[in-house]
């Protein structure tokens, strides 16, 4: 094995991605695995390279002085040598001063173009592509328009040009020229293994409180989900009023665990259909970019055309309620049979398809978080699939049953007020999230964490039975409101969904399309990886203003309840602390991806999820 060459904390000159330019960098750590070195550029920016991109200051400099001495002294000699000379040699004189001449402004070229990519300025850029070929770090200006880029690479374009016919026809001796081919040959060996330099080494910053953590959350996920539920089938769902645990053969049944199978399997069935368009996600680390099929509004529609049919011959829907528990039971153990089988299959992954969250080498960690990115059966996705599929639509089939057990449990003729807003709420929710599916490819759901227990039971277990549990309260506990507290309601879900719908909106359009002329009027700040941070609309009020339409949708989701007890608000309280944490890893993970231009973001935007408050 290779011995270690720099050591942490060494100040060094890396090459960045995609160029023949160092900047001064500082070595952080070294893995023994990939053998690559992590290092920081003053920016902020974190990158691996490998040691061949690495250079010691002392002779990077000395090429650096030597290189620019060497080539005005020969000038200089040349043009004595030249005047010196018998007139009986004037056409080799002439011929060389021609030379000279044009050596002379290649190198004046080259000398002005090396300057100013040494200065710490922006290099154009698209901010949609998602890529760390050109380094970003405007002093003078931070902010852009949208239009701005397009403008700037129509005027580079003939600078650009006349570049590549100076490289491609300059006269220089055979050493430049040896130089040149092997800085050429440097940067096709850079490019070749590009691969290598992303895959995701071992994972340093082990999140949920680590092996330990992790562990007790596996234990707690189920029980709380359990503790739940029977405090709302309780008389007195109070706090204090603890709920006896049943017996557990009254919380197993086959049959109810055929039926979980049948409604994944079902949902597996509509996923294949070939019906949608098939879009490609975000780059992975091996450049590659998966496909995705997006049919989960066409799922929806023809699951509500099944359950349709079932209520026209009389199936008692309304059963559900009654077992709620059974079922939410028989989920976990799909969802816990579904993690055992994406771990054992994820140690025979390549390194490359390995989650860069969930590669710890600690079974515990990596089984919660997940240990693979991208499971698939094929062109099966597991994880896209689970995200949206059988756990949302579920959801809303949960909340019809309560609609339909309350309207026979209480001889409703219709269904009470209340049971109308959640259930109204909660369906425009779903419907909104499979008409926009797409968004959920850039999600860090799907980008970044694994596919473990973590998502599998969150997507499977906790979606459908914790989130349905305003209506399940209201079935055993029914409320009165009023016609103008109902209104009330409507107007803050409505602002909520304005909130998430259009910062959403705002977001995904700019990632698509940039250049879009109706978003000519946003300005962001370009980082190194070549996408903006906008500091405009929607998200330079707060920096996760999605965040706060969901929190306030989530209040209104709530108060159809009523304020007798606390049980109902534990959605709101929840995701409250969901999305809180979530943040401080985006903030933790932007800071890491974007460096200088992230701060300068915090700086402009300081408010996180609620303005003027955190």
């Amino acid at each position: 094995m290779p011995s270690r060459k720099f050591a942490d904390g060494e100040v060094v000159m890396g090459r960045w991605p995609g160029s023949v330019l160092y900047y001064e960098v500082q070595v952080t750590s070294y893995d023994d695995a990939a053998h690559l070195y992590t290092v920081k550029y003053k920016d902020g920016t974190e990158l691996a390279l490998k040691e061949s991109d690495i250079r010691s200051q002392s002779s990077f400099k000395h090429r650096k002085s030597q290189s620019s001495s060497s080539s005005p002294s020969r000038r200089s000699s040349s043009r004595s040598r030249s005047r010196s000379r018998s007139p009986g040699r004037p056409a080799k004189g002439r011929r060389r001063s021609a030379s000279q001449s044009r050596e002379h402004k290649e190198d004046k070229k080259k000398t002005i173009q090396e300057t100013s990519l040494a200065l710490p300025v922006f290099v154009l850029f698209k901010p949609s592509e998602n890529n760390t070929k050109r380094y970003n770090g405007e002093p003078e200006s931070t902010e852009k328009n949208a239009t701005s880029c397009i403008i700037l690479e129509q005027k580079l374009k003939p600078d650009l040009e006349i570049k590549r016919v100076l490289e491609q026809y300059s006269l220089r001796s055979r050493k430049d020229d040896k130089k040149k081919e092997e800085i050429y040959s440097e940067k096709k060996t850079f490019v070749a293994v590009k691969p290598i330099e992303k895959v995701p080494t071992k994972t340093k910053e082990m999140e949920f409180g680590g092996r330990i953590g992790t562990f007790m959350l596996i234990l707690f996920l189920p029980a709380t989900v359990l503790y739940l539920l029977l405090m709302c089938k309780q008389d007195d769902p109070s706090l204090l009023n603890v709920p006896p645990l049943p017996a557990l053969e009254s919380l197993w049944d086959w049959r109810v665990f055929g039926v979980i199978l049948l409604w994944f399997f079902l949902q597996a069935a509509f996923y294949l259909l070939p019906i949608g368009k098939v879009v490609e996600g975000l780059p992975l680390s091996s450049g590659r970019k998966l496909q995705y099929r997006i049919n989960g509004f066409y799922a929806f529609i023809l699951t509500a055309a099944a359950i349709g049919v079932l209520l026209y011959f009389q199936f008692e829907l309304h059963d559900l309620y009654d077992h709620l528990v059974q079922f939410a039971v028989s989920a976990a153990a799909f969802s816990l049979a579904l993690s055992i089988y994406l771990y054992i299959r994820s140690l025979k992954a390549p390194e490359e398809e390995l989650a860069p969250g969930g590669n710890s080498g600690y079974f515990i960690y990596d089984f919660f978080t997940g240990h693979e990115l991208n499971p698939r059966i094929g062109s099966f996705d597991l994880k896209y699939f689970c995200e949206l599929r059988p756990g949302l639509i579920g959801w809303v089939v949960i909340n019809l049953a309560m609609l339909l057990a309350e309207m026979k449990i209480h001889n409703l003729s219709v269904p009470s007020l209340s049971m109308i807003l959640v259930n109204s709420f909660q369906l425009l929710y779903v419907v909104d999230a499979l008409w926009n599916e797409e968004a959920v490819l850039t999600t860090m759901d799907i980008t970044h964490d694994g596919f473990g227990f973590m998502l599998a039971f969150g997507d499977l277990v906790w979606v459908p039975f914790v989130y349905s549990l305003q209506a399940f309260y209201l079935v055993g506990h029914p409320t009165t409101i009023t016609w103008p507290v109902a209104a009330a309601i409507t107007v803050l879900n409505c602002i909520g969904y304005y909130i998430f719908r259009s910062a959403n909106s705002q977001k995904n359009n700019f990632r698509r399309n940039p250049a879009d002329p109706k978003l000519a009027n946003l300005k962001f700040i370009p980082t190194a990886t070549g996408k903006g941070l906008l500091v405009t609309g929607w998200w330079g009020f707060v920096r996760h203003p999605n965040y706060l339409g969901d929190i306030i949708m989530a209040l209104a989701w709530s108060l159809p309840c009523g304020f007798n007890h606390i049980l109902p608000y534990f959605y709101v309280i929840y995701f409250i602390c969901l999305l809180v944490h979530r943040e401080a890893r985006d903030e933790h993970h932007c800071k890491q991806k974007y460096g200088l231009a992230w701060e300068r973001y915090c700086q402009r935007v300081p408010y996180r999820i609620f303005p003027y408050i955190y």
